[in-house]
């Protein structure tokens, strides 16, 4: 009988594998992270559960309800995302695209001058410009393989990383923008800049950057994972000592005590 470790980590290897779309709104796994998740999930001990290899947004915030109180913030009611996307290349041009209607929701998002600042207040619904960065949750077999992703993690850098129930690691980083540039007209329902194109084009070069670091950080991970982690386990086991089995070994082994004790019991019934 397997473990319950092993049955997850043989379900999510099998979706991975799957054509089928994910669960995911993309449907399916950011190229960029492909390396390290089969990095992560080649260790007997780990297998990676979700990730994002870095993304630039711009989203509408939306209204919730929370002890009768509107607020706004988040997804909530009428928020959404006018743009997205996982690559570097998207990332210049977005704004015309956007405002010229080029984008599958034909969203117009119109430049406006605002002269007084107090038409803002807590209810205004901003248009937030966001770049996210890698992140990448692990499952891990026991604490002592998630507390030494987690160590190896944050001697990277990952800062922002931790460890919660069932040995789930969450390797973060502090990489980001999160900036109001524009805001909906509740009057007529219009979604209106506050930004110049001049700033917008700042945006961009800044997001270009965080996506460079993005990826240096995202290298120096696997390389770290793959000497401390992943090629100290090929070495135990390589010198024989205190074997760690793979995951196959395991699975392996398991099968052949299943059938020696079918033999066994075989006999005893003759």
């Amino acid at each position: 009988m397997q473990n319950s470790f092993d049955q997850k980590k043989l379900s999510i290897l099998a979706e991975i594998e799957s054509p089928q779309d994910d669960l995911s709104p993309k449907g399916s796994i950011d190229v960029l992270c492909l390396p390290i998740i089969k990095l992560i999930n080649s260790h007997p001990g780990m297998v990676t559960t979700s990730s994002c290899s870095g993304r630039i947004s711009v989203f509408l915030e939306g209204t919730k309800s929370h002890n009768n109180e509107v607020k706004v913030g988040g997804k909530g009611q009428g928020g959404r995302w006018l743009f997205a996307s996982h690559d570097q290349d998207n990332v210049v041009g977005w704004f015309d695209r956007l405002i010229h209607g080029q984008l599958d929701e034909k969203i117009a998002l119109s430049e406006s001058k605002v002269d007084d600042i107090s038409i803002f207040d807590g209810m205004t619904r901003y248009v937030l410009y966001k770049y996210e960065p890698f992140i990448l949750h692990v499952k891990c077999r026991d604490s002592e393989v998630a507390s030494k992703l987690y160590n190896t993690a944050m001697s990277c850098g990952f800062r922002e990383s931790g460890i919660g129930s069932n040995n789930l690691v969450a390797i973060r980083i502090n990489i980001k923008l999160d900036v109001p540039i524009g805001y909906l007209d509740e009057s007529d329902d219009s979604l209106g800049l506050f930004v110049t194109e001049q700033y917008i084009s700042l945006l961009d070069k800044m997001t270009l950057t965080k996506f460079s670091d993005n990826a240096k950080k995202m290298n120096q991970l696997y390389n770290k994972i793959e000497s401390d982690i992943i090629n100290q386990n090929i070495d135990t086991l390589s010198n024989g000592k205190d074997h760690i089995e793979t995951f196959e070994e395991r699975r392996q082994r398991k099968m052949k005590e299943g059938l020696e004790r079918q033999r066994k019991l075989k006999e005893l019934n003759q």
